[in-house]
């Protein structure tokens, strides 16, 4: 049974907000910081070992047990979901989901199914069906603001932080879905296995929030 804990941090503005934290808790996160070509990295001082993923697949390493906790956006859970706990709001990667549609349409106006546009079918999903709104919905993988000014779509479900994207393509937030920022998430086993160990870690994190 291994004794050291292994991380899965989502890549990116996540990854470098999480070795923000971790170093204020007083763990050296160097060999995350200068990574090279390894893809699992030990911290010297502390026994734990991180993996450096895409948000989904910060949850499947999870689920599988192969990583005992991961760093993930809420926006990720929301829209994959899965079986793990969720332990902690570590405050960071604040955002939101937001619906906007193009200025001066009347959106809720209207008996039409209205087609929306989005990188989160799920979390649309859901937020329509809590409104009892017949809704259409289009998966869309790059700029999803282009829908409705193409005529694709009449609004939009996404990621909104300044709204200055929104701004720029004339669509205005008209009703917030969820709040998003990172969490600290456990793998169900794992919980059980190294009680202690994920304990301590949460605490040190904790302290700091």
């Amino acid at each position: 049974m291994s004794s050291r804990l292994r991380i899965a941090l989502t890549k990116g503005r996540l990854q470098d907000k999480s070795v923000e934290l971790f170093e204020r808790a007083g763990l050296d996160c160097s060999p995350i910081r200068n990574p090279g070509r390894r893809l699992i990295h030990a911290l010297p001082n502390y026994p734990l070992d991180a993996v450096l993923a895409k948000g989904p697949d910060v949850i499947t390493y999870v689920e599988h047990g192969v990583c005992d906790l991961g760093v993930v956006g809420k926006d990720t859970i929301l829209e994959k979901g899965g079986s793990f706990y969720e332990v902690l709001d570590l405050g960071f990667g604040k955002c939101r989901f937001a619906l906007a549609v193009p200025r001066g349409s009347d959106f809720y106006g209207t008996y039409k199914t209205r087609r929306i546009a989005s990188k989160y079918p799920a979390v649309t999903r859901a937020f329509f069906e809590k409104k009892g709104m017949d809704v259409e919905i289009i998966k869309i993988e790059g700029s999803v603001e282009l829908a409705p000014l193409v005529g694709l779509a009449d609004g939009i479900v996404d990621v909104v932080e300044t709204g200055a994207t929104l701004k720029a393509n004339d669509l205005i937030p008209i009703e917030d879905v969820a709040t998003i920022s990172a969490r600290l998430i456990v793998n169900t086993a794992s919980m059980k296995l190294y009680k202690e160990q994920i304990f301590d870690f949460i605490q040190k994190c904790e302290g700091l929030l």
